[in-house]
C-alpha cells in the first residue's frame, strides 16, 4: 500500500494547485507504482483493521508533505527547513507525550538512565533527518520527496543485496529499473516540461540579452 502516496499526494497536490494535473504525469506516477509494486514479494495476509489503519496513516501523511510544501514554498509563509522543523515539532511533541502517558511503565526512566548514551544520538540523527525532510520539500516538491524515498527504499534492498548477501531476485531487480526509469523520466518532465527549446525561442532569448546589454556599451 505504501506505493499509493505517490499518486494520492499528486492528487492532493492537484487539488492545493501545487501540480497540474495531465495524462503523461498520471501515466508515469502510475508506472512508478506499478514498479515498485511488481517487486514487493512475501506472504500476504489481509486484515480489514490494518488496512483501514494503514489507508488513513497513508492519507495523513500525504496531506502533512503537501502541506508542508504549502507553508515552505507559498502560502504567504515560505519558510525555511529550520523554521518549519521549529513550528511542527511542539505538535509532533503533544501526540509523542499523550501516546508516552497512555502506555506509561514505571520501568521508562530506569531504561532511560541505562540507554541514554543511545538516545541522545540517535534524537540528533533525527532532528538532522527533519531539516533534511524539509529541504528536499522546499528545494523539490512534495512528490519529489515521496519519490526520493522510493529510490531510497531500492538504494538500500541493493545494498543489503551487495553487502549482506540478501537475494534479490531477477524479476524484483526488473522492477526496480522499471520504477528508476520512471523516476527519471518525471524528474526530467519537472526540469524541462515544454520539452527541448524551439530554434525561434533561442533567438528570442539571445535578442533580449542583446538588447539589455546595448545601454552598457553606450
Amino acid at each position: 500500500m505504501k506505493e499509493a502516496n505517490v499518486i494520492i499526494a499528486f492528487l492532493i497536490s492537484c487539488a492545493a494547485g501545487l501540480q497540474e494535473m495531465s495524462g503523461v504525469r498520471l501515466g508515469i506516477l502510475f508506472w512508478i507504482i506499478m514498479g515498485s509494486a511488481r517487486a514487493v514479494s512475501g506472504e500476504v495476509h489481509f486484515v480489514l483493521h490494518g488496512f483501514l489503519f494503514q489507508a488513513v496513516s497513508q492519507l495523513a501523511e500525504c496531506m502533512r508533505v503537501v502541506m508542508g510544501e504549502v507553508v515552505l514554498k507559498g502560502g504567504g509563509l515560505k519558510l525555511d527547513p529550520l523554521s518549519y522543523t521549529l513550528l511542527i515539532a511542539p505538535a509532533c511533541l503533544g501526540y509523542l507525550l499523550v501516546g508516552l502517558a497512555a502506555t506509561w511503565n514505571p520501568a521508562i526512566p530506569q531504561a532511560l538512565a541505562i540507554w541514554w548514551p543511545y538516545i541522545l544520538p540517535n534524537a540528533c540523527l533525527a532532528f538532522v533527518m527533519n531539516l533534511l525532510v524539509a529541504t528536499i520539500i522546499k528545494e523539490i516538491s512534495s512528490i519529489g520527496f515521496i519519490l526520493t524515498g522510493v529510490c531510497k527504499d531500492i538504494a538500500i534492498v541493493m545494498f543489503s543485496a551487495v553487502v549482506a548477501g540478501e537475494h534479490v531476485t531477477g524479476f524484483q531487480r526488473v522492477s526496480f529499473t522499471m520504477t528508476l526509469a520512471g523516476v527519471s523520466f518525471w524528474s526530467y518532465l519537472k526540469l524541462r516540461p515544454g520539452g527541448p527549446p524551439s530554434e525561434a525561442t533561442g533567438k528570442a532569448t539571445e535578442s533580449t540579452t542583446l538588447m539589455r546589454r546595448a545601454p552598457d556599451k553606450v
